[in-house]
């Protein structure tokens, strides 16, 4: 997050399904990958949020159709994923977290890598935006701001979908839980063929994710180490920011109207 998205190249084929969770560094991940690959990596969040409003709208239009109930819904996805995907050498986060099993469908020669942290300390860090996030109130802020407007209805697609299908069940409120965290782990071990999935703690640094893809290690290059919460933070901060201003100039140009289409009335 907080960075600039990036662009696919032709050529590039995706070769590494990034299966962790939003907080389990997923951003010093795709860095990660995007190095030791040598090709621009999907992350879901700067993705989203740093391209044109058409892109987030596809992604939304994709989301409608799942969970996957039937073969034109299953062709529908299965298109998107790929257009959406194709030109990078890895994804990370969200949505590509939740779509493992279509993505290895598309890809059958990606590795799968789940970047793992503390279950718990994991929970901590992301408790405080689920449990005191206002998104009805953050999507009358964002409104008026191309792409973001449209995140609350990514949001809501997604626990209706695919995030909800596989993370909630009946009768729990459609949200993040701790157990979330273990129902993703149990998906990856049922839907990935053990040779194929791995897991990787980024504090790890550069060895274990060189031998899961078989490179050698950089040298004298520092793994990369970012800092995902503290980049969404200021994200999110600015763009409140440029939000209520963008209401403000609505707000001030609807009273100059008003003020003016009254004095042309006669009414002052």
């Amino acid at each position: 997050m907080g960075q600039h998205a990036s662009v696919p190249q032709e050529g590039k084929k995706l070769q590494v399904i990034g299966a962790g969770l939003s907080r389990t560094g997923t951003t010093s991940f795709g860095s990660a990958l995007s190095l030791l690959l040598d090709g621009p990596v999907y992350h879901g969040g700067t993705q989203l949020l740093s391209s044109p409003e058409s892109h987030i709208n596809q992604w939304i239009r994709t989301f409608e159709r799942t969970p996957i109930k039937n073969d034109q819904d299953r062709k529908y996805v299965l298109e998107n994923v790929k257009e959406l995907m194709d030109g990078f050498v890895g994804c990370t986060d969200l949505p590509a977290n939740c779509l493992v099993e279509e993505l290895m469908e598309i890809y059958p020669d990606a590795k799968v890598i789940c970047t793992v942290r503390d279950p718990d300390k994991w929970w901590t860090s992301l408790a405080p935006i689920v449990e005191k996030g206002n998104l009805t109130l953050l999507s009358w802020i964002l409104a008026p701001l191309p792409t973001l407007r449209r995140f609350r209805r990514y949001h809501d697609v997604l626990d209706e979908g695919q995030v909800g299908h596989l993370y909630f069940k009946p009768g729990e409120p459609q949200r993040p839980t701790r157990a979330m965290y273990e129902r993703h782990i149990a998906h990856l071990k049922k839907v990935v063929p053990k040779e194929k999935l791995f897991f990787f703690d980024v504090r790890d640094g550069w060895e274990p994710l060189c031998a899961m893809l078989g490179v050698p290690v950089p040298k004298d290059t520092p793994f990369p180490r970012m800092n995902d919460a503290q980049a969404i933070e200021e994200f999110m901060k600015k763009n409140v920011q440029r939000g209520l201003m963008a209401w403000a100039a609505i707000l001030a140009t609807g009273a100059a109207a008003g003020y003016y289409g009254a004095k042309a009335y006669g009414l002052f």
